[in-house]
This record gives structure tokens, C-alpha cells and sequence, in this order.
């Protein structure tokens, strides 16, 4: 059964999204998820997150080294938007001016880790900052994204600024996509089910449009099962699950289906498990995705339509 397509009248519009910006937020919100209601994000936001760790080094596809890569993929693969900074993207749109957008507010890196200090990650740009840069650079921007850490000492004033943000981004009608983790001294188990359907219900609370939460777990219980509480804690807000470390292409398009089908998630936000492969192969696993996201494909049909083989595909 192929995913059937939404219209604006099957779209609930956030009352924070004024008369005027109705209109603009029901056509961000089609795009971004091609008329499915599911959201298919290809992040590209790791160079600062991840450094460049996830971009160079054994297992990884020499195409990863430069960021040019990531624009590739995002302009030839299938789709619903591609997450970055303002910065990289201003540096490469000029060529890529039909990739759909999604501007990454605030980003941090990993040298600091959580026993050393709790995280805090702080602002590069702001909503106006993004409104104004896609007046000028004439890109298609359809929303912003949002780091926070519950649990972390610093979460006042991410959780203040993460209602800002989404207060503001709906005043122009884009989306919002907040990324939550728990994370800090006091979180003991950043996996653990109870704390990420908590977290889930803190991106409610706020108002977003998308949230992305890591996949919990818990021993002796299925992920997929144990996921169900988060979904239900978000309510309107809609789930899509972090993709983690690259994984065998058919193990991870697996565990995607299973949370989209059990689970009840709106589809994904995946980095790692597309870019670090060269790029025919990256294309080739991003379309694979999406026919599971958008077009509600089976794992067979998804590997069999995009021609991925079993094996292994990164490096």
C-alpha cells in the first residue's frame, strides 16, 4: 500500500501561526514532507557535531571528505529536506539552488564531553537572520532546527530559547524541528525509554512541528515496542528517530520500517548511514529511505527499487 498524499486540509496549523503566515506554513509543510505528512531529513549538520571523525578515516568513503558531497547527494537524491548551517550553506547554495532547506540554528562540537562539563549549545544564527538570508540568497527554505539538552544545567535557557525560536519561525510560517536529547551528569541513561518519551512530551510542550529523539533501549524489550511511548507523548508533534552510526544497509532500513510500522514514527533524520558512502551508493540508500518514509515501500521493494545489494555499501 503506497502512502497516500495529504492536502492543506488535512494539516492542523499551529494557532502561533498568524493569518497571514497560514498560507506560507501549510506550503513548508507539504514540502517538506512531499504531501505524505512524514519527514524524510537528510542531516548535514555534523561538521561541527561530530567533527570530522564521521567524514574521514577507514570504512569511509573518500567522497566524505569534502562537503561538496553532502550537497550532491542532497540535490540528486530523494528527499524531504537537508539540514545544515547557515554558513556551510551559504558557501555552496549559489549551485544548489533546488535543494529543499533547513537552517540548523545552533550546533556544538564533541571534544567537550558530558563528564567534563554539561552540554550547552548555543546560538549561531537566529530566525530573523535565516528569513533574511533566504530573501537574499533566493534558496528555498522551508524550516530551522534546534538542539536541546533536557537534564543538562544549561536546559533553562535552551528550552527559553527553543520557544522562541519555534514562536518566531511559525510567525513567518516555517517548520520546526527541534533535536532532543537528554544528556548532562544527571542523566544516567541517555537511551532509556521513560526519559526520551519525557523528552519527547518537552518538544510538545514547546510546540514543535517535528522532534528528533535517539532510538531507546532497554534490556530484554524490542526498540520498536518501547518507542511507542514517545510517540504517544509527543502527540501532535511528530516523531522521527535519529539514524545513529552507519549500519548494513539492510539492517537499518529495517530498523527504520519497524519504527515508522510499530513504533508509529513520521519518518527520519538520517546523516551517517547516506553521506559516508561514495556517492552513487549514497544516492542510491537515500532513495531506498525515502521509498520506506514517502512511499510506504516494504525493505524488499525499497533495496530492490534503488538497486542496493546486500552488502555493506559505506567505504
Amino acid at each position: 500500500m503506497s502512502q497516500p498524499k495529504i492536502s492543506s486540509k488535512n494539516i492542523i496549523v499551529p494557532l502561533d501561526v498568524p493569518m497571514k503566515a497560514r498560507k506560507i506554513y501549510i506550503k513548508n509543510y507539504l514540502n517538506i514532507t512531499k504531501r505524505t505528512g512524514r519527514l524524510m531529513l537528510f542531516a548535514g549538520d555534523q561538521k561541527i557535531e561530530h567533527l570530522n571523525k564521521d567524514f574521514y578515516g577507514k570504512g569511509i568513503a573518500k567522497d566524505d571528505a569534502y562537503p561538496k558531497h553532502l550537497f550532491e547527494i542532497a540535490s540528486k537524491g530523494k528527499i524531504g529536506v537537508f539540514a545544515s548551517q547557515l554558513g556551510l550553506i551559504s558557501r555552496y547554495g549559489m549551485n544548489y539552488k533546488k535543494i529543499p532547506y533547513l537552517i540548523k540554528l545552533n550546533s556544538k562540537t564533541n571534544i567537550v564531553k558530558t563528564k567534563q562539563k554539561d552540554p550547552q549549545s548555543a546560538l549561531l544564527n537566529d530566525v530573523n537572520d535565516v528569513i533574511e538570508f533566504a530573501k537574499q540568497s533566493k534558496l528555498k527554505i522551508l524550516g530551522v532546527g534546534y538542539t536541546l539538552y533536557p537534564g543538562s544545567e544549561y536546559e533553562s535557557k535552551m528550552l527559553a530559547e527553543a520557544s522562541e525560536i519555534i514562536e518566531n519561525a511559525h510567525k513567518h510560517g516555517l517548520i520546526t524541528v527541534l533535536w532532543i536529547y537528554p544528556r548532562g551528569k544527571a542523566v544516567k541513561d541517555e537511551r532509556d525509554p521513560k526519559i526520551i518519551a519525557g523528552a519527547a512530551g518537552v518538544g510538545a510542550a514547546l510546540g514543535a512541528d517535528f522532534i528528533k529523539l535517539n532510538y531507546p533501549k532497554k534490556r530484554g524489550q524490542k526498540s520498536a515496542a518501547i518507542f511507542k511511548e514517545a510517540i504517544q507523548a509527543a502527540g501532535r508533534t511528530k516523531v522521527v528517530c535519529s539514524g545513529g552510526e552507519s549500519k548494513a544497509p539492510k539492517a537499518f532500513l529495517q530498523e527504520l520500517y519497524d519504527q515508522i510500522h510499530i513504533s508509529g514514527t513520521s519518518g527520519n533524520a538520517t546523516g551517517r548511514n547516506i553521506h559516508q558512502k561514495p556517492l552513487e551508493k549514497a544516492i542510491k540508500m537515500c532513495n531506498a529511505i525515502s521509498a520506506i518514509t514517502l512511499e510506504n515501500k516494504s525493505v524488499e521493494q525499497a533495496m530492490r527499487g534503488s538497486r542496493i545489494t546486500e552488502r555493506r555499501t559505506s567505504g
